[in-house]
């Protein structure tokens, strides 16, 4: 007999999650080849010269998450494969026959995140993004309005190799492949770069300066909404969301994690970005770099934002509040 489920009451939040499907292996795709003794030139806004190459090695570099069956929970609704638990991410899958189900990952911080499944009985990736520890993974069905009962939970023990890898694999926020034309793009603008810090500058500036704020999407967007890199580049507007997204997957298919980070921005429920960068250590919020510093870094403000905008948050410390990172 079925376990009795649990009625559970979720607070649904503003942004829904579809999870990336079920992949396999590792891709590297090697970097074009240029011409022997060509170098890089620099230009204003951080980019380079099309054409140059820097010494740094701009191969797309795609981790792609694997369900390998070693640790797998199931019931009749729902499995769950955490064989992978310590690279960062758990893969669950619906298998029932309930309309709409969602998603909660309890982690050892005490933090709920909540997601919205796909319902093609395939497994999706979800990040383990707050250490190690014991995270409680549960399915959820619903029964009507804002009601759920649980079809399967389960708690998992993980230990992280580190702290960088779920950040570069796609996920349900950042969903790439090395096919993706944004992955094609990010690597173009790392071709000039000598460093990983150069490749942010030059994804950064690209960003904000190609891709425009859409006020009428803003104003419309619905519960649900999930971001499609490729889209955004490709109509080279979005809102807050569609930039982070578009960053996101540019990095990490370079090999520098990122973390998509979600909160408020003064009363705004708004998305940002973090970068690691060796030798550096993480980034945050940050929107402008002088080419030594950076001073605060959130693609969407600093597409349009004016100076005065951007010192005044850059002064606030208070201004951003984190409460998700994927």
């Amino acid at each position: 007999m079925r376990k009795a489920k649990y009625l559970l009451s979720l607070i649904v939040l503003s942004i829904s999650f579809v999870a990336c499907g079920t992949l396999k292996g590792t891709v590297t795709i090697p970097a074009n080849t240029s011409s022997e003794g060509e170098t890089a030139t620099s230009l204003p806004g951080g980019t380079q010269a099309k054409g140059s190459k820097g010494v740094r090695d701009n191969s797309i570099r795609v981790l792609e998450p694997v369900a390998s069956g070693v640790y797998e929970f199931s019931n009749a609704d729902a499995a769950i494969d955490a064989s992978n638990a310590s690279e960062g991410y758990v893969m669950v899958k619906y298998t029932g026959n309930a309309s709409k189900v969602r998603m909660l990952i309890e982690t050892p911080k005490g933090n709920t995140y909540n997601y919205l499944m796909a319902l093609d009985g395939q497994y999706d990736v979800y990040p383990l993004s707050e250490g190690s520890g014991t995270y409680k993974i549960g399915v959820y069905e619903n029964l009507h309005d804002d009601k759920y009962a649980a079809a399967f939970t389960q708690s998992v023990n993980v230990t992280l190799k580190d702290e960088f890898s779920m950040f570069l694999y796609p996920n349900a926020y950042v969903d790439f492949n090395a096919n993706s034309n944004a992955v094609k793009k990010g690597q173009e603008l790392a071709a000039g770069a000598n460093s990983d810090l150069e490749v942010v500058q030059n994804v950064y500036h690209y960003i904000i300066k190609n891709v425009s704020y859409d006020y009428d999407k803003a104003a419309t967007v619905q519960s649900g909404y999930i971001p499609n890199v490729d889209s955004t580049l490709s109509t080279c507007t979005g809102i807050c969301f569609d930039y982070a997204s578009l960053m996101g997957a540019m990095l990490r298919s370079q090999g520098i994690p990122t973390r998509l980070e979600i909160g408020y921005a003064g009363t705004e429920y708004h998305a940002w970005i973090s970068v690691y960068i060796k030798d550096v250590g993480w980034i945050d919020k940050v929107i402008q770099f002088d080419g030594k510093k950076w001073t605060l870094m959130d693609p969407t403000l600093g597409s349009y934002a004016s100076s005065s905008i951007v010192k005044r948050y850059r002064e606030d410390d208070t201004y951003y509040q984190l409460k998700f990172k994927y």
